[in-house]
């Protein structure tokens, strides 16, 4: 059983990468899932986003999303021995809610990692995309629509300089990955090292 999550600032291609890992690993048959999720508390975290309600109610929705996440999806999928693939877990919550979090509380990164204390799984291996803010905003732009309110530059400089941060406390646990290289060469390391971790595990 391995938890394998995929993470990175808005228009880094975490969707694009799980959509193309989906084909490339059909034959170990993963759960794939994402946060926010589909159900009800998914549902209260976008609506959330899109009013832009206080940011430690908004934190404390994501944490909800994701016990309930826990509990439907996750937890059940590991004890049957499956692989699961998350696009965003709680490392989201962690560089995005502790940038919008700072100046409202003393230790923001601290605060909500108490608040995921004893009941979080914590991922065997994180694939965090890094890509220069420029262009993630580039990509966010073509892709039209609304835009979150975490989509402005400033902000995802400040939250993915925050992912650096996370990544440096456990190397162990994270692959930084280029997300300017072409997508085939993403595709192939993140395959590669998720059959290596999942062939480690057994």
């Amino acid at each position: 059983m391995v938890l394998i999550t995929i993470e990175g600032i808005d228009g880094s291609g975490k969707s694009t990468l799980v959509r193309r890992l989906r084909a490339r690993l059909a034959d170990i048959d993963p759960v794939f899932t994402r946060e926010p999720t589909a159900g009800w508390t998914g549902k209260a975290v976008r609506r959330g986003i899109a009013r832009e309600i206080d940011p430690v109610a908004e934190a404390l929705l994501f944490a909800a999303d994701h016990a309930s996440h826990l509990e439907t999806t996750i937890r059940p999928a590991l004890r049957r021995g499956r692989t699961v693939i998350s696009d965003r877990y709680s490392d989201s919550r962690y560089a995005y809610q502790s940038v919008v979090l700072d100046g409202r509380l003393p230790d923001p990164l601290e605060w909500l990692k108490s608040v995921h204390a004893g009941w979080t799984i914590p991922p065997d291996r994180t694939f965090l995309l890094v890509l220069p803010v420029d262009r993630a905003m580039e990509r966010l732009e073509r892709g039209g629509g609304r835009r979150e309110h975490f989509e402005q530059a400033d902000l995802l400089e400040r939250i993915q300089g925050a992912y650096l941060e996370l990544a440096g406390s456990e190397p162990d646990r994270f692959v930084l990955v280029d997300a300017m290289l072409e997508k085939g060469e993403i595709l192939d390391l993140v395959e590669r090292t998720i059959r290596q971790t999942v062939a480690r595990s057994r």
